[in-house]
Order: C-alpha cells, then structure tokens, then sequence
C-alpha cells in the first residue's frame, strides 16, 4: 500500500517514504492553553488523526510516533494568570484538560508524546545558543533575535516574495530589527510574568522556537511529518525550518509538511467580534462528538470548509443511516477475517480524500441493508465488518448502534416509543394519514426523531 501525501513544499502529492519504517515521526502544532479552543482549532486535530490511525495501520501502532506540542507561555496566558491573580499553571492546566475533554468527544486518539514549552526551557536556551554561536542569531535590546538574512533558503516553504509575506503577517515591528523579518527567539519577560534565566538575561522564550526545541528533543531532527493548519506557514512554519536547520546545519527540517485549508463560519471568517465562534466544549454538550468529527472531515482537510447549521444536520443524517444499517445487522457478528474495501484504503492513501471515503461508506452500508432483506447472513456479516473497519480507520462508528440513537432513554419511553411506531405502521397501512400524523406528533412531543426508510421507520432521541 503506497500512501501518497501533498507536500507543501514540494508543493505536490508524493509517496510517502519515512526514514525509517519501525520509527515514523510526525508533529502537528498544538494548542495554546488559554481559553476553550474553537472549532477552526479542531480541523487540524481531527484531520491529522486520520493521518495518524492510517500510518499505524501500515506501519504498526508501534511504530508511528506522533508528537503535538502545548504552548503553555504566552501573553494572552500571562493575562488571564494576571487577571484571576494565579500561577499561569492554574490557567494552563484548566484548559489543557478542557483540550483533552473535547479531543476525546471529537474521536481524536491522544498522541504519543504531548510536550509543554515551560517543560523545555533547557533544550530552547541551547538551541538558541547554538544559533548566536554560529552566526544565525544576535542579541540586541535584551531580546535575542533570528537573522533572517543568514538564511538563504528563508521563504522556501511559503515560496512568495518576503516583502509580500511580511506585508500578510503579523510582523512585529522594532528598532533594535536588523531586518524586518528577523524573529525573536528569546525576550525579557515583563513585571510579574514568568522568567527564566538564560545567558541573555532573565526572560522566556519567543513562541516560533519551542516548537523547533521540542522537536529536536522529543524526536530528533530532521523529521518525517510536520502538520497544522494554513495560517501557520507563514511566519511560525517558516521559521521554524531556518532556525531548525540553522542550529544543525541540516538540508532538511521535515521531509514532508501538510497543512489543512482554512474553516468559514457560513462565508464569514470566524471572530469573537462577529459573534461567530463555535467553541467545542459546548457544542458537544448537545451534539455527539462524531457528528462533529464527521462535519470537519466533510470536505478535504487542504480545502476551505464552510461551516453551517446545515452541516451538522446532514452531518447526524449520514451518520444515522451508518448506524441505521448496523443496527439492523446488530444480531450478526462481524466476520473479524474481513478488513476495510480497498476503496476506502485507497481515498485514503490519497492524500486523505475522506469525501470518497465516505462515499464508499454509504455503498457498503446499502449492502448491509440488501443483505438483511435477503436474510443472507453471511452476506451481512461481511459487510458489517467491512463497514466496521473503515469507520475505525477514520473515527467512526464507535459507538453502539443502539446507544446511538437512543442515548440515554429508560426502557419505559423505549417501550412506549416502540408500541407507537407499531401504531403508526398500522395506521398508514391502513391509509388513515390523519391517525398517523397524530402519532408522530406524539413521538415528536416525546422528543423522539422518526427516519422513514424502504426497509421501514427507525427513531432516535433529538439532540
């Protein structure tokens, strides 16, 4: 099975071939532990999990080490530590739980190695210090700065004109700049904020070479994936290959970078002033996890999802008529000698095509519902493990088919849902539309969900 993956930089798919096939690394770019991340956070997390289950799936669950950082310095820390009168810790471990929490809600599975930046202060000052001693970087003002212009590859990952992305970014502008574009890799900290010591004076570290130090400490350089979304290839990605390779003298920082397109809130960008943000830890409150999953892998992860009230709908519907077929199969136990359709194995391999993917769900999903009619149960329990298989391999499908759609309701209301749909099937059987409309009505009242199919109604509870 060859697994093909767009690179960024090479800015094409390639086969992918990892240095070593019984150590595959791969980093994606974590969260910054300060609030409730929103829902543009989770498509990387989400996406990149698939990568994650795939590469495990070739080369061993043991073999693939995946890596995802904590940011948990920073000044929007530091201002809510400020502002409730705590340790920054107090904020950072709030809501790296509330990060774990609604992960797990979403199907992601935890990655291998979870490093914090304040956990790597040692391997950032060395890092740095290997940059100042070659020539890469300069001290200047109390901060110590990335010298862009030592870098002649500088730019190669974003491949646009440096003034073009310096005029997109958030460049910060200073006097004590050699260049517009140097970066700062280390800053005196401010009154009351954390500090480290370090030969440039009491401070912390700039948030561009965390990433590159626990790189280097936690899997070594150069790496096999480096992932996260689109707005961080310039400058953070960026930057990270010209210090990284800088303190090594190495050609190559990753030998592939993937990075996810950009999450819409119905055409709109998403933003606390627009009132728009759709923060996860909430959502999932009232809308199961996977339903949420399915929505953010809905289109390619390199394309820009629109995210929309509808989504999430025909996002529960798909997964409805998923669980629909193997609740009807649920007597039948799975053939374990039947794995994933090739046709799902290879949407996959390509460079994560999940839209085909899941196109190839619903045909093996139909032919449970075939195979049921028929009473072909062998047929059926092909199917149903084949269906089983692939969902695993993306997320899906976790749960048990009757908990899914009857969440937590008692056996009184199951009974009493069960004896109306009886009614209800009589009653349009005998085409007296009004009786079962009524019936409905009184389903719909209980908070139930009723989906008419060729094969006959099921229900679920309403979110």
């Amino acid at each position: 099975m060859t697994i093909r993956l767009y690179d960024t930089m090479a800015r094409e798919k390639r086969d992918f071939v990892p240095a070593d096939r019984d150590r595959v690394t791969m980093y994606v770019c974590g969260p910054t532990v300060y609030g409730y991340a929103h829902i543009g956070n989770f498509r990387p997390v989400v996406a990149f999990d698939v990568l994650f289950r795939l590469l495990r799936h070739e080369f061993g669950d043991e073999a693939v080490v995946y890596a995802r950082n904590v940011t948990d310095v920073d000044d929007k820390i530091n201002k809510k530590a400020a502002d409730e009168g705590v340790e920054i810790k107090v904020i950072t471990d709030r809501y790296l739980e509330a990060y774990h929490q609604d992960a797990d809600a979403l199907g992601a599975l935890r990655p291998t190695l979870e490093p914090k930046a304040t956990d790597h202060i040692g391997a950032i000052v060395e890092m740095i210090g290997k940059l100042v001693d070659n020539g890469s970087a300069y001290a200047a003002d109390g901060h110590v700065l990335f010298d862009t212009q030592s870098f002649p590859d500088y730019g190669q990952l974003s491949g646009r004109p440096l003034d073009e992305m310096i005029a997109g970014a958030r460049v910060e502008v200073a006097p004590y700049k050699r260049h517009p574009a140097d970066f700062v890799l280390w800053k005196p900290s401010k009154e009351n904020e954390p500090e480290w010591e370090s030969p440039w004076g009491a401070g912390r570290p700039g948030w561009h070479i965390e990433c590159s130090a626990m790189i280097d400490k936690q899997l070594g350089l150069p790496i096999d994936i480096h992932a996260g979304g689109i707005d961080l290839q310039f400058p953070h990605h960026e930057n990270e290959v010209a210090q990284g390779r800088c303190a090594h003298g190495l050609p190559t920082y990753a030998r592939y970078w993937m990075h996810n397109g950009f999450l819409d809130m119905a055409g709109e960008k998403m933003s606390k002033s627009l009132g728009n943000v759709i923060i996860p830890h909430e959502l999932v409150k009232t809308v199961p996890g996977e339903v949420v999953r399915w929505a953010l892998l809905s289109a390619h992860y390199r394309q820009p999802l629109d995210w929309t009230p509808e989504l999430l709908d025909q996002s529960r519907k798909s997964l409805d008529r998923l669980y629909g077929a193997l609740r009807r199969a649920k007597d039948v136990t799975p053939d374990q000698a039947v794995e994933a359709p090739q046709e799902v194995m290879d949407a996959l391999c390509d460079d994560l095509n999940t839209p085909a993917a899941v196109a190839k769900l619903f045909e093996v999903s139909s032919a449970i519902e075939k195979a049921v009619t028929a009473g072909d149960l062998t047929e059926v329990a092909i199917h149903k493990s084949r269906l089983l298989e692939a969902g695993a391999l993306m997320g899906f499908l976790q749960a048990d088919a009757d908990s899914w759609f009857e969440g937590d309701a008692s056996d009184e209301l199951k009974a009493q849902v069960e004896d109306l749909l009886a009614r209800r099937v009589a009653a349009r059987a005998a085409k007296d539309w009004s009786a079962a409309d009524a019936i409905r009505g009184e389903l719909d009242a209980l908070g139930v969900v009723v989906m008419d199919s060729p094969t006959g109604a099921t229900w679920r509870m309403k979110d």
